[in-house]
């Protein structure tokens, strides 16, 4: 009896003493990031990415990204159940329509690349953002977006349809861009909702903050 009692005290130490060793050979590793460039369009972790930093080219026009747009629509009739009218404001710009739009911008405003983004630079472009407003509120395109009942409840819900609030409130030193509560950017459901159980933007997520980016002015 004494026997198989020091046995299995022996083999309790022993498991415990190989955990330890496990937890010293295999520490807590920071999360890969694999970065591509395919015709000018830069990929982290197969997530296509733009930004102040990053660019698109030109003639990268891939028009509106239909599963993204059938996932909107999917989100907004579900608001309208909730008695929350949400409607599409803007959706995707050609590099052409940006560089008009952000000459205009510039042309009255010396604060513009706070809110607008240089040809090149602006995530519309890519056919995955889109600008939301409300049927009934006057306060679309503003800060106060944020505080209406539909800007409240596409914060709260966008991750469910895959979509991320681009550019947050409080984040504007890592986006470079001012809070916008009405600009949405489909990334996936998965990733949407990692997102926003972190509170993190974009960039953070893709391993784009503190170290390769630099905000600028």
């Amino acid at each position: 009896m004494k026997k198989i009692f020091i046995a299995v005290i022996l083999c309790v130490l022993t498991a415990c003493s190989n955990e330890a060793v496990i937890s010293e050979k295999h520490p807590y590793t920071e999360p890969k990031y694999e970065r591509v460039t395919r015709g000018g369009v830069t990929y982290i972790n197969d997530v296509l990415i733009v930004n102040k930093q990053i660019g698109l080219p030109p003639d990268f026009n891939p028009g509106e990204n239909r599963y993204a747009k059938m996932k909107l629509n999917q989100m907004i009739k579900v608001a309208k159940k909730d008695n929350q009218k949400l409607v599409v404001r803007s959706a995707f710009r050609s590099y052409k329509e940006q560089e008009k739009l952000y000459k205009q911008y510039k042309a009255v405003d010396k604060n513009a690349d706070s809110y607008s983004a240089k040809p090149g630079h602006s995530e519309h472009q890519t056919g995955l953002a889109f600008d939301i407003g409300s049927e009934t509120s006057a306060k679309d395109f503003t800060i106060s977006f944020g505080n209406t009942t539909e800007g409240a409840w596409l914060a709260r819900n966008a991750h469910k349809y895959g979509f991320i609030i681009r550019y947050p409130e409080g984040k504007t030193h890592i986006t470079g861009y001012q809070y916008e509560p009405w600009h949405v950017r489909y990334v996936g459901t998965k990733i949407a909702h990692e997102i926003f159980t972190k509170k993190v933007t974009l960039e953070e997520y893709l391993g784009l903050y503190p170290k390769d980016v630099t905000v600028e002015n």
